[in-house]
Formats: structure tokens, sequence, C-alpha cells
């Protein structure tokens, strides 16, 4: 039996563009000689739809995609994901389905069982999950067809098994030869190979093969990696797609082959294609092309540059300079040093004057003082976020903000400064990390200058300011902060790092609560841990809860 897996990168709502692609993938398929085309989870309509589920005009729309598909689909057989109405005909509930079509029409549609509703995800929400689950003959094989959630519940996770049903179990009971997986899997650090893991181990335990078809691209904060697979009996995954890029395979998934798919890319090779790709597709799914990056010559605009370029080409990339009274001159000429080694446009917009002018009138609102503290270091941030919103404003550029995880965690960021723009690219990725995709950017020739790279990190908002004089050193801060955050581990089973105690973890998650509401406040940030801030972390704003310390 020949297989096409399509992977795509769907646009939510785009019935138009969605159809478009798979048509190209069953022509592409039916020119190879495939007997059955597999297309990702939700391939009509994109994921996720969220509640554009609500409005009818969506539902229709996509039931009339649906249909125009179905009748293109004649000498050779379709698995795609589309939403369908639920069983007992109430209005708007609906069930998110892996479709059959063959001859021209659909011929059978099985619900997803398994709706999560954690993270990001909040499935049941809007749909049905399925009563039962059903052998699909085809081929002269008996086949499981699952989508993405139903195939997270079997013995792999032992006694941490999240779900009492096992779909994939109860189809090989049922005389399964063949699991069909259609999914949209967001990608973060270490996904593929936890999931490569799983479906592995079921096929070893149950003795049958997967194929298994990944939606791919970004969707406002999620970014998915594609990174489709065919795993065999054995459980060895022998063919992997392309990771973060549209591609097309064909495979038998029962042909005996010895030899196995190469490793995947590193840790930190995918989470640059992941963030290229999730500023590729947030802005040119918007409508929009061009970008622009404040550049302080320090190591996350610099970052944040460097992966706007590659997602955006550096045509379509500006960096604005803003010294202030505080900068350093290796600072001016690293961001300059910068702008050079990518190929972007640059300005530069001094500061220093209208900070002065601000400081002028603080004279008449606060009375003369020495010093404002941090009200004047932050209205240095607040002028540059003004300047940026002025360039977006006058030449349609979005703003990408340039703030890591570590600094949104703590609240050591401005509101209405540098927590501006319309997406923040590395507000997912902690400073370690940042330094990582610095050096790994540079293995090809130098585009982030070592002098970004190397320096003592600061905001440059006082003199002789840097960032140790506020948090804890980075290591300490990002090992207290993976715990936390990412881990979900409670204030007493965090253990300190090296050069902490029990007070500095107090304090770290004491600030983690306290800025929520900047958070709130804070651009769409782009998705790439196990837990970002965003949708998938849903906190109120005021609490007394505490961490368990």
């Amino acid at each position: 039996m020949w297989i096409a897996l399509c992977q795509i990168n769907q646009t939510v709502g785009d019935y138009p563009a969605n159809l478009g692609r798979l048509r190209r993938g069953i022509e592409r398929a039916r020119d190879a000689g495939a007997d059955l085309v597999l297309a990702p989870e939700l391939a009509i309509s994109g994921y996720p739809p969220m509640d554009l589920l609500d409005r009818p005009s969506f539902l229709r729309d996509q039931q009339a995609a649906l249909e125009e598909l179905a009748r293109e689909v004649r000498d050779i057989a379709m698995v795609a994901g589309a939403f369908v109405p639920a069983p007992g005909g109430r209005r708007l509930k609906l069930a998110n389905a892996a479709v059959v079509m063959e001859r021209g029409r659909i011929v059978r549609a099985q619900h997803k069982t398994l709706l999560p509703t954690y993270d990001v995800f909040d499935e049941s929400r809007y749909f049905e999950p399925a009563a039962e689950r059903e052998i699909w003959e085809f081929g002269g094989r008996r086949i499981g067809l699952t989508v993405c959630e139903d195939i997270w519940s079997g013995a792999f996770w032992g006694d941490e098994r999240p779900y009492e049903v096992d779909p994939v179990q109860e189809l090989v009971e049922r005389g399964a030869e063949l699991i069909l997986t259609i999914s949209a899997s967001p990608w973060d650090q270490g996904k593929i190979e936890l999931r490569e893991r799983m479906i592995g181990d079921a096929a070893r335990r149950h003795g049958v093969p997967f194929v298994f078809v990944n939606l791919v691209g970004g969707n406002d904060e999620l970014v998915f990696d594609g990174s489709s697979c065919v795993v065999d009996a054995r459980g060895r995954v022998f063919r992997r797609l392309e990771s973060f890029a549209e591609d097309f395979a064909l495979v038998d998934p029962f042909e005996d082959r010895a030899d196995e798919a190469p490793p995947a890319p590193g840790d930190v090779e995918l989470l640059e294609r992941a963030l290229v790709t999730g500023v590729r597709d947030y802005l040119h799914k918007l409508g929009m092309s061009r970008g622009v990056v404040g550049l302080s010559g320090g190591i996350d605009s610099s970052v944040t540059a460097d992966v706007a370029a590659r997602a955006l080409g550096p045509e379509n990339v500006l960096g604005v300079l803003m010294p202030g009274p505080y900068s350093s001159e290796h600072s001016v000429t690293d961001a300059r040093a910068l702008a050079e080694n990518l190929g972007i446009e640059w300005r530069s917009v001094p500061i220093e004057s209208i900070y002065k002018a601000y400081i002028e009138q603080f004279a008449g609102l606060f009375g003369e003082r020495e010093s404002y503290g941090l009200t004047q270091e932050n209205i240095q941030a607040r002028i540059r976020g003004a300047v940026l919103m002025a360039v977006s404003n006058q030449e349609g550029r979005i703003v990408l903000a340039t703030g890591n995880k570590s600094e949104l965690s703590v609240g050591y960021t401005t509101l209405y400064g540098d927590l501006v723009g319309g997406l923040a690219v590395i507000g997912d990725v902690l400073k370690r990390d940042v330094y990582r995709l610095a050096r790994h950017s540079n293995r090809h020739g130098a585009r982030i200058p070592a002098g970004a790279i190397d320096k003592p990190p600061s905001a440059e908002l006082a003199p002789d300011q840097v960032d140790s004089d506020s948090l804890p050193p980075y290591d300490v801060l990002d090992a207290i902060l993976e715990q936390a955050i990412e881990n979900g581990l409670p204030g007493d089973e965090i253990a300190p790092p090296p050069g902490a105690d029990a007070e500095s973890v107090r304090w770290v998650l004491n600030q983690i609560d306290r800025n929520e509401y900047k958070r709130r406040q804070a651009p769409t940030v782009l998705r790439v841990s196990r837990k970002a801030f965003g949708t998938g972390r849903r906190l109120p704003i005021v609490h007394r809860s505490g961490w368990g310390v």
C-alpha cells in the first residue's frame, strides 16, 4: 500500500489557499502512484480555529470546501482533517475528525476521542469526543484512524498515563494492521524526540506500523514542526519528513526495511528554525512583510534581528539604533556591525534631547531632584518604544520585541517601552538559550558580533549599569525558572542551583507572580517551550496563593 504524506502549511480560515495545497498534494500523489493521500488534522480549516467555530459562516465555508475536495478525490483515496457535525444534531456541536474520501464522496469520518484541555489546548470547548473507534478496511488492510492526541495515551506513560482510554490499543484489539494518525502537534524543545519515542513504543508493543502526518508552519503563537514520520512494526523510524518546511513523501509502511531515518537536527538548530518559521508566518499570514527591531548592541536585540532577517529577508528588516545618555560606544559599534553583518537597513535616532526634555518636565511634576531613579530609567525605554511605534505607523512595519523569557518572568522589562510590539520573538527563550542561538548563528561566519555575546548584559539606563545589579546571575535565574515554570514544581521542591539559596528561590517566585500584569500587556509570544507565557499559562493577576515556600 502506497501512502502519500502531505505535510502542509495551512492558514486558519483561508479555504481557497488551503484547498489549493491539498489539491497539489493529491496531484503529486496521483502522479507518484499513491493509493492514499494523508493530510494533517483540521487541514481544511487550519488549526487552531478557536472561537471561529462559533461562527455559522465559518462552519458553512468549511463544509463547502470539504464537499468540493471530496468531489475531486476519485481515482485515489484521501484522509484529511476536518470538523464535522457531532451526533445528536445540536447546533454548533462538532467533532474533530479524520475524514475519508473515496470515489468522489465522503465515505466515513473517525471522530477524535481524546480532546486535550491542557496548556494551549481547549478542545472540549468546541468538540464532542468519539463514542467509538471503528476499523476502516481499505486496500485489503484493516486500518485504525487516529487524530493527534489519540496516540498520546499508551503504556509508554506508565503510571502517568494521561487518559483511561487508549484508542490505539482498542483499534489493534479490533484487528488494525496499521495506524494512520493525522496531527496538529505544536513544537517545543524536545518534542520531536518525545513524540517519536512514544510512537515507536506503541508500534513495538502492538506490532503494527504507524504513519504520522503533522501540520507545519506558524499560526499565532503556535509553531508546528511537521517532522511527519513512518514507524515500522519494530518501532523504528524509517522515514521522517523535513522539520519546519512543507514536505511530501511516498511510503509503503509494510515494506521490510533495514535502514532507519537519520537523527533529527540538534535542539538549537530546531529552535532557530522554529523562531524563523514563527516570525515568517506571523507576518506573512497577516499580509505583512516588513519588521523593525530596536538595536541596542546587546545579545537579545542581536538574536531577534538575526531571526527576523532569516525569516523575512534582510531587505525587509530595519534596525533602529537609539543611543541615549548612558549608551556605551561599544554598544553603538556592535549594533552597527550587526546590521552590516546581516545586511539589514539601519538608522540612528539619538534620544538624549528627548530624554532631557522629559527630565525638565519631571522637575515641575515631581519637584527638583538629583535623580528620579527608576522613573528616569524607564522613560528612556518608553522613548525608544515610542520611536519604534512611530516607524511602525509610518512605514507599515511590525515591531519585533526583543525581551527574553528570563526578563519577562521577573518583570525586568518596561511597560510601553521594550514591551511594545506586535510579536515577542524570543519571549519564550531563556537567556542561556539566547546565547546558544547567537553562537549557532555564527556557525558559518560572523553574523552576531563577538562584543554582543561577550559583554555583560546591560539595559544601559543608568551609569555603569549591568543586569546583575538587579537580578541573580542568569545561570542561577534560568535554573530556577525552568523548575518553576516549565517543570511546574512547587517552591519547596525547587532545588536552589549553585550560587543560590532558598531565599533566592523565594525572590524569583515572588517576582514571577508580581509581574503577571506586565505579561498580560506584552506582545504575542512565540511558543517554543513546554510552558510559554500566553494562552497556555492562565493565572489571575491578583491572587495570594504563593508557591508553597
